[in-house]
Protein backbone atom coordinates (compact mmCIF):
# COMPACT_ATOMS: atom_id res chain seq x y z
CA UNK A 1 0.00 0.00 0.00
CA UNK A 2 1.33 3.50 -0.82
CA UNK A 3 1.28 6.16 1.18
CA UNK A 4 -1.36 7.97 -0.91
CA UNK A 5 -3.52 5.01 -0.59
CA UNK A 6 -2.95 5.44 3.45
CA UNK A 7 -4.02 8.57 3.46
CA UNK A 8 -7.20 7.61 1.34
CA UNK A 9 -8.04 4.82 3.83
CA UNK A 10 -8.03 7.87 6.39
CA UNK A 11 -9.41 10.57 4.95
CA UNK A 12 -12.59 8.14 3.89
CA UNK A 13 -12.80 6.33 7.60
CA UNK A 14 -16.64 6.60 8.70
CA UNK A 15 -17.60 9.20 6.14
CA UNK A 16 -20.25 7.14 4.35
CA UNK A 17 -23.36 9.10 5.91
CA UNK A 18 -21.42 12.14 5.36
CA UNK A 19 -20.65 11.50 1.50
CA UNK A 20 -24.28 10.05 1.06
CA UNK A 21 -25.65 13.12 1.81
CA UNK A 22 -23.39 15.54 -0.41
CA UNK A 23 -21.40 14.43 -2.87
CA UNK A 24 -22.61 11.23 -3.66
CA UNK A 25 -25.50 13.15 -5.33
CA UNK A 26 -22.95 14.65 -7.86
CA UNK A 27 -21.34 10.89 -8.79
CA UNK A 28 -24.62 9.60 -9.09
CA UNK A 29 -24.90 11.86 -12.98
CA UNK A 30 -22.63 9.51 -14.48
CA UNK A 31 -24.03 6.49 -13.79
CA UNK A 32 -26.28 5.67 -16.80
CA UNK A 33 -23.34 6.50 -19.10
CA UNK A 34 -21.43 4.14 -17.36
CA UNK A 35 -23.37 1.36 -17.45
CA UNK A 36 -23.81 1.96 -21.26
CA UNK A 37 -20.13 1.72 -21.74
CA UNK A 38 -20.16 -1.39 -20.18
CA UNK A 39 -22.96 -2.85 -21.48
CA UNK A 40 -24.48 -3.81 -18.86
CA UNK A 41 -27.71 -5.34 -18.82
CA UNK A 42 -29.90 -8.42 -18.65
CA UNK A 43 -27.56 -11.30 -17.28
CA UNK A 44 -24.63 -9.19 -17.23
CA UNK A 45 -22.31 -10.93 -14.33
CA UNK A 46 -20.69 -7.17 -13.09
CA UNK A 47 -18.70 -6.07 -10.48
CA UNK A 48 -18.68 -2.72 -9.21
CA UNK A 49 -15.27 -1.65 -7.67
CA UNK A 50 -15.69 1.51 -4.95
CA UNK A 51 -19.52 1.47 -5.19
CA UNK A 52 -19.38 3.93 -2.06
CA UNK A 53 -23.08 4.46 -0.95
CA UNK A 54 -24.19 1.81 -3.52
CA UNK A 55 -25.38 3.87 -6.32
CA UNK A 56 -24.18 1.92 -9.49
CA UNK A 57 -24.66 -1.79 -7.93
CA UNK A 58 -28.12 -0.65 -7.27
CA UNK A 59 -28.63 0.96 -10.86
CA UNK A 60 -27.05 -2.13 -12.99
CA UNK A 61 -29.38 -4.37 -10.69
CA UNK A 62 -32.52 -2.74 -11.81
CA UNK A 63 -31.22 -3.39 -15.66
CA UNK A 64 -31.51 -7.30 -14.50
CA UNK A 65 -27.43 -7.84 -14.08
CA UNK A 66 -25.82 -9.96 -11.65
CA UNK A 67 -23.60 -7.56 -8.93
CA UNK A 68 -20.96 -8.08 -7.09
CA UNK A 69 -19.48 -4.58 -5.49
CA UNK A 70 -16.66 -4.17 -3.59
CA UNK A 71 -15.54 -0.82 -1.30
CA UNK A 72 -12.48 -0.13 1.24
CA UNK A 73 -14.57 1.89 3.38
CA UNK A 74 -16.91 -0.35 5.87
CA UNK A 75 -19.71 2.44 6.45
CA UNK A 76 -19.98 2.67 2.73
CA UNK A 77 -20.43 -1.31 2.42
CA UNK A 78 -23.17 -0.68 4.95
CA UNK A 79 -25.34 1.85 2.98
CA UNK A 80 -24.48 -0.30 -0.40
CA UNK A 81 -26.09 -3.23 0.74
CA UNK A 82 -29.47 -1.35 1.88
CA UNK A 83 -29.47 0.50 -1.58
CA UNK A 84 -28.83 -2.23 -3.32
CA UNK A 85 -30.17 -5.21 -1.12
CA UNK A 86 -29.93 -8.03 -4.45
CA UNK A 87 -26.30 -7.22 -4.38
CA UNK A 88 -23.34 -9.16 -2.91
CA UNK A 89 -21.62 -6.05 -1.61
CA UNK A 90 -18.11 -6.62 0.87
CA UNK A 91 -15.37 -4.44 1.80
CA UNK A 92 -12.04 -4.82 -0.61
CA UNK A 93 -9.65 -2.89 -2.10
CA UNK A 94 -7.60 -2.31 -4.84
CA UNK A 95 -5.47 -3.51 -6.07
CA UNK A 96 -5.88 -6.77 -4.62
CA UNK A 97 -10.16 -8.09 -5.14
CA UNK A 98 -10.93 -11.31 -3.54
CA UNK A 99 -12.24 -12.94 -6.85
CA UNK A 100 -11.10 -15.42 -9.56
CA UNK A 101 -9.59 -14.77 -12.30
CA UNK A 102 -12.00 -13.92 -15.28
CA UNK A 103 -14.98 -14.04 -13.10
CA UNK A 104 -16.75 -10.91 -14.38
CA UNK A 105 -18.39 -10.30 -17.83
CA UNK A 106 -17.99 -6.51 -17.30
CA UNK A 107 -16.61 -3.84 -14.28
CA UNK A 108 -17.66 -0.45 -13.53
CA UNK A 109 -15.78 2.02 -11.32
CA UNK A 110 -17.53 5.39 -10.65
CA UNK A 111 -14.55 8.00 -9.91
CA UNK A 112 -12.36 5.00 -8.24
CA UNK A 113 -8.79 5.67 -10.46
CA UNK A 114 -8.85 9.23 -8.59
CA UNK A 115 -8.36 7.64 -5.15
CA UNK A 116 -5.50 4.47 -5.55
CA UNK A 117 -2.02 5.16 -5.31
CA UNK A 118 -1.01 3.02 -8.21
CA UNK A 119 -3.49 3.30 -11.20
CA UNK A 120 -2.06 1.32 -13.50
CA UNK A 121 -1.98 -1.79 -11.16
CA UNK A 122 -5.16 -0.90 -10.20
CA UNK A 123 -6.28 -1.50 -13.77
CA UNK A 124 -4.36 -3.96 -14.23
CA UNK A 125 -6.08 -5.81 -11.13
CA UNK A 126 -9.63 -5.09 -13.13
CA UNK A 127 -8.34 -6.84 -16.43
CA UNK A 128 -7.50 -9.80 -14.07
CA UNK A 129 -11.13 -10.46 -12.74
CA UNK A 130 -12.76 -9.44 -16.10
CA UNK A 131 -13.53 -12.20 -19.19
CA UNK A 132 -11.92 -11.81 -22.61
CA UNK A 133 -13.69 -9.28 -24.40
CA UNK A 134 -15.28 -8.18 -21.27
CA UNK A 135 -15.70 -4.50 -21.13
CA UNK A 136 -14.22 -2.21 -18.32
CA UNK A 137 -15.55 1.38 -17.83
CA UNK A 138 -14.66 4.08 -15.20
CA UNK A 139 -14.91 7.76 -14.36
CA UNK A 140 -12.12 10.09 -12.84
CA UNK A 141 -12.59 13.68 -12.69
CA UNK A 142 -11.15 15.95 -15.72
CA UNK A 143 -8.13 18.41 -15.22
CA UNK A 144 -8.31 21.22 -14.49
CA UNK A 145 -11.48 21.35 -12.76
CA UNK A 146 -14.42 23.35 -13.77
CA UNK A 147 -15.39 25.91 -12.07
CA UNK A 148 -18.54 24.02 -9.80
CA UNK A 149 -15.75 21.70 -9.07
CA UNK A 150 -13.11 24.44 -7.99
CA UNK A 151 -15.19 26.25 -5.64
CA UNK A 152 -14.58 24.62 -2.67
CA UNK A 153 -10.96 24.80 -3.94
CA UNK A 154 -10.82 28.43 -4.52
CA UNK A 155 -11.99 29.02 -0.93
CA UNK A 156 -9.56 27.18 0.87
CA UNK A 157 -6.97 28.30 -1.12
CA UNK A 158 -8.39 32.37 -1.01
CA UNK A 159 -8.45 31.49 2.96
CA UNK A 160 -4.95 30.73 2.90
CA UNK A 161 -5.41 27.73 3.91
CA UNK A 162 -2.02 25.17 5.02
CA UNK A 163 -2.08 21.57 3.89
CA UNK A 164 -2.17 18.98 6.91
CA UNK A 165 0.37 16.95 6.66
CA UNK A 166 -1.23 13.74 6.52
CA UNK A 167 -2.69 14.58 2.90
CA UNK A 168 -0.60 13.65 -0.13
CA UNK A 169 0.01 16.34 -2.59
CA UNK A 170 -0.63 13.95 -5.42
CA UNK A 171 0.55 10.04 -6.67
CA UNK A 172 4.22 9.16 -7.01
CA UNK A 173 6.02 10.83 -10.42
CA UNK A 174 5.55 6.93 -11.84
CA UNK A 175 1.98 6.87 -11.05
CA UNK A 176 0.54 9.63 -12.11
CA UNK A 177 -1.19 10.37 -15.60
CA UNK A 178 -2.56 13.05 -17.81
CA UNK A 179 -6.13 13.47 -16.69
CA UNK A 180 -7.71 14.27 -20.37
CA UNK A 181 -8.95 11.75 -22.75
CA UNK A 182 -5.63 11.11 -24.22
CA UNK A 183 -3.72 9.76 -20.72
CA UNK A 184 -6.88 8.16 -20.13
CA UNK A 185 -6.81 6.35 -23.19
CA UNK A 186 -2.65 5.29 -23.12
CA UNK A 187 -3.68 4.28 -19.11
CA UNK A 188 -5.44 1.86 -20.15
CA UNK A 189 -3.43 0.56 -22.92
CA UNK A 190 -0.35 0.33 -20.43
CA UNK A 191 -2.21 -1.90 -18.49
CA UNK A 192 -2.89 -4.28 -21.42
CA UNK A 193 -6.52 -3.31 -22.54
CA UNK A 194 -7.58 -2.76 -25.68
CA UNK A 195 -10.19 -1.00 -27.85
CA UNK A 196 -9.50 2.01 -25.51
CA UNK A 197 -11.95 5.18 -25.84
CA UNK A 198 -12.42 8.04 -23.61
CA UNK A 199 -14.85 10.73 -23.93
CA UNK A 200 -15.42 14.20 -21.59
CA UNK A 201 -18.87 14.05 -19.80
CA UNK A 202 -19.99 18.14 -18.69
CA UNK A 203 -23.08 18.58 -16.68
CA UNK A 204 -23.98 20.97 -13.91
CA UNK A 205 -25.03 19.88 -10.75
CA UNK A 206 -27.73 21.92 -8.72
CA UNK A 207 -27.96 22.18 -4.89
CA UNK A 208 -28.09 24.72 -2.19
CA UNK A 209 -25.23 26.11 -0.51
CA UNK A 210 -25.72 24.33 2.70
CA UNK A 211 -26.34 21.28 0.74
CA UNK A 212 -22.75 21.73 -1.20
CA UNK A 213 -20.86 23.03 1.59
CA UNK A 214 -22.20 20.19 3.88
CA UNK A 215 -19.51 17.67 2.41
CA UNK A 216 -16.14 20.05 3.26
CA UNK A 217 -18.16 20.61 6.45
CA UNK A 218 -18.06 16.77 7.11
CA UNK A 219 -14.57 17.11 6.68
CA UNK A 220 -15.49 14.66 3.46
CA UNK A 221 -12.56 13.94 0.82
CA UNK A 222 -9.99 15.88 0.27
CA UNK A 223 -10.71 19.09 0.59
CA UNK A 224 -13.15 18.42 3.45
CA UNK A 225 -9.94 17.38 5.08
CA UNK A 226 -8.41 20.33 4.49
CA UNK A 227 -11.34 22.47 5.95
CA UNK A 228 -11.36 20.24 9.07
CA UNK A 229 -7.92 20.70 9.57
CA UNK A 230 -7.69 24.58 9.91
CA UNK A 231 -7.92 26.91 12.74
CA UNK A 232 -11.50 27.85 13.61
CA UNK A 233 -10.27 31.45 12.59
CA UNK A 234 -9.38 30.02 8.72
CA UNK A 235 -12.50 27.64 9.27
CA UNK A 236 -14.19 30.61 9.27
CA UNK A 237 -12.57 32.58 6.69
CA UNK A 238 -12.96 29.69 4.52
CA UNK A 239 -16.93 29.26 4.76
CA UNK A 240 -16.48 32.96 3.98
CA UNK A 241 -15.11 32.93 0.76
CA UNK A 242 -16.90 29.93 -0.08
CA UNK A 243 -20.31 32.39 0.56
CA UNK A 244 -18.64 35.17 -2.16
CA UNK A 245 -17.65 32.83 -4.64
CA UNK A 246 -21.01 30.59 -4.32
CA UNK A 247 -23.25 33.79 -5.23
CA UNK A 248 -20.94 33.85 -9.02
CA UNK A 249 -23.16 30.43 -9.36
CA UNK A 250 -26.17 30.95 -7.49
CA UNK A 251 -29.42 31.40 -9.40
CA UNK A 252 -32.58 34.24 -8.22
CA UNK A 253 -33.45 31.55 -6.14
CA UNK A 254 -30.10 31.07 -4.55
CA UNK A 255 -29.62 27.34 -5.90
CA UNK A 256 -26.03 27.04 -7.39
CA UNK A 257 -25.59 25.89 -10.87
CA UNK A 258 -22.38 23.97 -10.37
CA UNK A 259 -20.36 23.02 -13.74
CA UNK A 260 -18.56 19.90 -13.70
CA UNK A 261 -16.40 17.84 -16.28
CA UNK A 262 -15.34 14.25 -15.87
CA UNK A 263 -13.90 11.86 -18.32
CA UNK A 264 -15.84 8.46 -19.36
CA UNK A 265 -13.62 5.97 -19.96
CA UNK A 266 -13.93 1.98 -21.33
CA UNK A 267 -11.27 -0.89 -22.54
CA UNK A 268 -11.72 -4.53 -23.38
CA UNK A 269 -9.77 -7.25 -21.85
Amino acid sequence: MTTFDESERLKWAGQGVAYSGSFAMLCAHPVPRLLDAAEVGPGTRMLDVGTGPGTVAAAACARGATVSAVDAEPTMVELATRSAPAADVQVATLPELPFADEEFDAIVANFVLNHVGRPKVALAELRRVVKPNGWIAFTVWAMPPAPGQALIGRAIQAARAVRPPHLPAGLAPEDEFTRDENGLTELMGSAGLREATCETLRWDHRASPDEWWSGPASGVASTGQMVASQTPRIRAEIKRHFDVFSAELADENGVLSLPHAALLARARR
